[in-house]
C-alpha cells in the first residue's frame, strides 16, 4: 500500500511553518529591542518634523532641546517652535528641588508655531543654536552661582565650542559683567538679556536649562566629551590670567615661602581673633594674607590672590567658594562651626575638593571655641542637643549655628593644623 501524498507532505508543512514562525519572532524581537535601545535621532518625529523635548535631567535641572523654525519672544516670555502639537513651560534655573529659589525665576513657555502669518517675524536672525539659562534664584551668592549657574553651564555647553548664543532671563548686569571673562570661554557672543530685548530671535535650535550633576561637580560619566572639575578649573584659569597651575612648599618662587590665605568674614561666623591667626601662621612658616570677599569684589583680582594661596582657611561659607582658583596640590582647610554641620560642610566642600585636585581639611569647632556658649545657658538645647534643632527644620539650623555664631580658634589646635596642611603640600 502506497502512503498518501498528504502523509509524505505534512512533515514538510510543518517544518516550514516552524521556518515561519522563528523568522516572524525573530522580527517582533528585534522591534522591540530596536524600540527600547535604539532611539529616534533627536528632534526627528514621523514626520521629520521639529520635535521639542523636555525633561528632568536630574531631580534639580530640566532641560528642553528644540530643533527647526524656532522664534524667541523674550518679552512674552514665548517660544515658538514648529512641528509641536502642545505647550511646554519651563524655568531654566537648576534648583528645581527648592521653591524659594524657584519662586523667583521667570518661566518660559514653548508653543506650536501658529499657521497663517500669525507667529511673530524674526527681526534677528541666528546661524548658531541659542542657550537660555536664569541668573535669579540664589545667584549672586557665590556659592550658587558656581553650583546652579557656572558648572552646570559649563556642562551643557562646552560642546558647542563657542558656536551659542547665550540668552540669559533674569538679567543682572552687575552679575553678568563679573563672570563675562568666563562666559567668553563658553561663547562667542555677547549675552542676550531676552527678558528686556526687543527683538524676536530666531534659531535653527535652541536648549533652555542647563544640566546639574552635584553640587560644585561635574561627572565625567554624564558629561558630553568625559570632561570633569579639572576641565572647568581650566577655563577659569584661562578666563581670569591664572598662572599657578600647582602649589608648592616653596611657595609660587619654589624657594620662599607657602602663602596662606585666610578668608576674612564681616558678619556672622567671623574669627574674633584672626590677627593672632595671622601671627601663628607666619610663626609656622607662612607667608599671611588676609582677604573678604564680597559682591563687589573684583573676580579676576581675587581669582589671582587665590590662585596664588597655596593654603587658604575659612569659616564654612560662600567664601570658600574661591577654592575653585586653588592651584593643583593646594590645602582648603574649612572651620566648621559648632552644631552638627560636618553633613553640610561635607556637601559643599569637602566632597567637591578632590575633583578639584584640592588636598581638604577641616577644623571642628569646640564648643568652647564658639561664642554661642555666651549666648546661651549650659543646660539650653542649642548647646546640649544640635540634632533636635536640625529637626525644627533649616531655617532653625540656620538662625542657631550659620545666623548667630562667631569662632575664636584655639591657637594651638590651629598650630597643629598648619603642620598638617604645612606636610601635605608637594
Amino acid at each position: 500500500m502506497k502512503p498518501s501524498l498528504r502523509s509524505r507532505q505534512e512533515p514538510r508543512r510543518v517544518s516550514n511553518g516552524v521556518i515561519i514562525g522563528a523568522m516572524l519572532l525573530s522580527l517582533c524581537v528585534l522591534s522591540i529591542v530596536k524600540a527600547r535601545y535604539c532611539a529616534t535621532p533627536f528632534g526627528k518625529g514621523k514626520k521629520g518634523k521639529a520635535k521639542p523635548t523636555c525633561y528632568m535631567t536630574s531631580k534639580r535641572s530640566e532641560r528642553c532641546d528644540a530643533s527647526g523654525d524656532i522664534r524667541v519672544d523674550g518679552n512674552r516670555s514665548t517660544i515658538y517652535v514648529s512641528g509641536i502639537d502642545r505647550e511646554w513651560r519651563t524655568k531654566p534655573y537648576a534648583r528645581y528641588h527648592d521653591p524659594v529659589a524657584m519662586a523667583t525665576v521667570r518661566e518660559y513657555t514653548l508653543k506650536p508655531l501658529p499657521a497663517g502669518g500669525a507667529a511673530p517675524a524674526c527681526t534677528k536672525n541666528h546661524s548658531v543654536p541659542g542657550f537660555m539659562f536664569s541668573n535669579r534664584g540664589f545667584s549672586g551668592n557665590l556659592y550658587h552661582d558656581y553650583t546652579d549657574v557656572l558648572v552646570p553651564l559649563f556642562i551643557s555647553t562646552h560642546q558647542f565650542k563657542g558656536r551659542v548664543q547665550f540668552l540669559l532671563t533674569g538679567m543682572k548686569p552687575w552679575w553678568v559683567a563679573k563672570f563675562t571673562p568666563f562666559f567668553r570661554q563658553l561663547t562667542r557672543y555677547d549675552v542676550i538679556d531676552v527678558d528686556n530685548d526687543q527683538e524676536v530671535h530666531c534659531f535653527p535650535r535652541i536648549v533652555i536649562g542647563a544640566t546639574f550633576h552635584k553640587d560644585m561637580g561635574v561627572d565625567p560619566r554624564r558629561s558630553p566629551g568625559h570632561v570633569s572639575m579639572v576641565d572647568f578649573k581650566r577655563a577659569l584659569r584661562r578666563a581670569f590670567g591664572l598662572e599657578r597651575e600647582a602649589a608648592s612648599r616653596g611657595g609660587a618662587t619654589g624657594a620662599g615661602k607657602p602663602r596662606l590665605l585666610i578668608i576674612s568674614r564681616r558678619g556672622s561666623r567671623r574669627f574674633l581673633n584672626e590677627r593672632e591667626m595671622a601671627r601663628a601662621a607666619a610663626e609656622a612658616g607662612f607667608e599671611v594674607r588676609v582677604a573678604e570677599p564680597d559682591q563687589h569684589t573684583d573676580m579676576a583680582t581675587f581669582a589671582r590672590l587665590v590662585n596664588s594661596a597655596d593654603v587658604m582657611v575659612g569659616v564654612h561659607g560662600a567664601g570658600l567658594t574661591n577654592m575653585v582658583f586653588l592651584p593643583r596640590g593646594a590645602v582648603l582647610i574649612q572651620v566648621v562651626p559648632f552644631g552638627g554641620l560636618e553633613w553640610l560642610t561635607s556637601v559643599t566642600f569637602k566632597d567637591p575638593a578632590a575633583d578639584m585636585e584640592v588636598s581638604y581639611m577641616d577644623y571642628n569647632v569646640k564648643l568652647e571655641e564658639s561664642s554661642l556658649i555666651d549666648q546661651y545657658p549650659r543646660n539650653h538645647q542649642v548647646l546640649t542637643d544640635p540634632y533636635a534643632v536640625h529637626k525644627q527644620g533649616w531655617d532653625a539650623l540656620k538662625t542657631a549655628y550659620l545666623d548667630k555664631q562667631n569662632i575664636r580658634m584655639d591657637l594651638d589646635r590651629f598650630r597643629a593644623t598648619l603642620r598638617e596642611a604645612m606636610s601635605r603640600l608637594p
